[in-house]
């Protein structure tokens, strides 16, 4: 019986800690702004470019607040991430979620389709598309279901394929496995570029490799150089299939407490620094990829519109999202590149 109560005591303290991560810490100062301690959460550790940006992030906000907003920030997965850290910001905690857009898409599915595969050239035409007044209605859609989207433009670089072999089309993968993260938009991708798509934890890559359990990965070159995964595989395919995003939101409840000057001061220094993130990660490509030729990896363009063909399948397979979005993204993406 002892044994049981000990039991049940450290269940409810577990539960009590859980709900505490975004339980809310507020007073009012002098001027009538609150005085609130948000807790951020990302993947991200504390060495990777986003983990970085974001504590100057906070701490601007908090400096140009007087102290009366302080974000906490959480890297490498210290408090929960992806769907239970955007459940959170769903409920109204003091709590801001630094993740992939899929997680935006579990609320607001047409997300995910703007992330979809091979449909930028370039950082410059994404970010021009979160200014579109399809993403616009996006985050309204969002909004409806109490996720205020701060920024959709924090970027880690375009994915390719590192293998032993030179790919340049869809029939180059053919019979290939290659290492992908659990997800179905992965999946899907990798699958109709004519790979085997192999789901396997990050851990698990550099010996699954050593033993074939796959034949390589797809990642960005950030990815392929600080987890050293280059020793055993040395060629890499410019496919740039994926872009990595990372959406941060808050509460629309939270958001809407704040004053106008506490909104204004934060939207500016998240804004501000995606610019400073994307900025440094652009130079750390080319820092990488020369690092990543000196250490004897090749790399070779691929036949980018015979995967264009292959991959616009992808936006079929998900009944969720809107019919004909792939189209209306095009559509997006004809404006961007006529200005």
């Amino acid at each position: 019986m002892k044994k049981i109560f000990k039991m049940l005591t450290l269940l409810v303290a577990a539960t009590m800690l859980f709900v505490s991560c975004g339980k809310k810490e507020e007073a009012v100062t002098e001027n009538g702004e609150k005085k609130v301690v948000i807790k951020m959460s990302m993947k991200f550790v504390q060495d990777e470019q986003t983990a970085k940006s974001m504590v100057i992030v906070a701490e601007k906000i908090k400096e140009r607040t007087n102290g009366n907003i302080e974000i906490q920030v959480y890297a490498g997965g210290q408090l929960p991430i992806g769907k239970d850290s955007m459940e959170q910001v769903a409920n109204g905690a003091n709590w801001i979620s630094v993740d992939g857009l899929n997680f935006v898409g579990d609320y607001v599915p047409d997300f995910n389709a703007i992330n979809g595969p091979m449909l930028y050239k370039s950082f410059d035409e994404y970010l021009a598309m979160t200014q579109s007044d399809l993403v616009k209605k996006l985050k309204g859609e969002a909004e409806k279901k109490g996720i205020k989207v701060l920024s959709l433009d924090y970027l880690f670089g375009f994915r390719s394929m590192l293998t032993d072999k030179v790919v340049k089309t869809p029939a180059d993968l053919k019979g290939l496995k290659i290492r992908v993260p659990n997800s179905q938009l992965y999946m899907y991708t990798l699958e109709a570029m004519g790979a085997n798509p192999t789901p396997l934890p990050f851990t698990e890559v550099y010996s699954g490799i050593q033993q074939g359990v796959v034949d390589g990965l797809e990642g960005s070159l950030m990815t392929i150089y600080g987890t050293k995964i280059y020793e055993v595989r040395k060629n890499v395919s410019l496919t740039n299939h994926l872009l990595g995003v990372s959406a941060v939101s808050i509460s629309k409840t939270v958001w809407e407490g704040l004053s106008e000057n506490q909104r204004t001061i934060i939207q500016e220094e998240f804004d501000a620094g995606a610019k400073y993130n994307n900025d440094v990660t652009v130079e750390l490509q080319e820092e990488y990829k020369i690092k990543l030729e000196e250490l004897g990896v090749k790399f070779n363009e691929v036949d980018l519109p015979s995967f264009n063909v292959e991959t616009a399948k992808v936006f079929s397979k998900f009944p969720k999202w809107t019919p004909g979005i792939y189209d209306e993204i095009q559509k997006e993406l004809k404006v961007i590149r006529a200005k």
